[in-house]
């Protein structure tokens, strides 16, 4: 699996070269295996980019760093590099065999939904129509999810079209 933290930041700094641009991030997230727990923890965070790509072409973008750093088809929630997961697009919903925006697990999974928190806990869900933070509260998820590092707040601004937010992973 490589290094796994380096692929978190590697996929950034793919991503600020396809024009995707990081605007904040949250924590870093040591997280408990959700579903086929015969593995190693993963790294998780969320990213909010800034992009002028639509949802389709961000997600083709995704796509091709994510081959970049070697992601191969396994077994579903299986070890993997990398997974980048896009989360909310502004109050986009699309639900297509291709795309589904929001992401239709995100309000069930604790490595999802607590860097979300500590990014945007007042950002709506816009199927369920509740903040964040309350779908914490709701999500039933029981895996451990340890935050590692304090998010640092990056500078500057961008006059960008559509915010969204990205999540990443890499198993330790």
């Amino acid at each position: 699996m490589g290094d796994r933290k380096k692929n978190i930041s590697r996929a950034l700094g793919f991503l600020n070269a396809e024009g995707v641009k990081t605007l904040r991030h949250s924590s870093l997230y040591k997280t408990q295996p959700v579903g086929y727990t015969n593995q190693p923890w993963f790294y998780n965070q969320v990213v909010e980019v800034g992009t002028r790509l639509n949802p389709y072409d961000l997600l083709d973008v995704i796509k091709r760093i994510e081959l970049k750093l070697k992601r191969q088809p396994a077994v579903p929630d299986g070890p993997r590099t990398l997974d980048i997961d896009i989360l909310l697009a502004e109050k986009s919903i699309i639900q297509t065999k291709k795309l589904i925006i929001p992401h239709p697990r995100l309000d069930k999974r604790n490595f999802v939904l607590a860097p979300l928190k500590e990014l945007s806990p007042d950002v709506f869900h816009p199927v369920l129509r509740q903040k964040i933070r309350d779908l914490v509260k709701k999500s039933g998820d029981s895996s451990v999810v340890i935050k590692l590092k304090k998010r640092r707040k990056k500078a500057g601004s961008y006059c960008l079209m559509e915010k969204q937010l990205l999540a990443g992973e890499g198993i330790i």
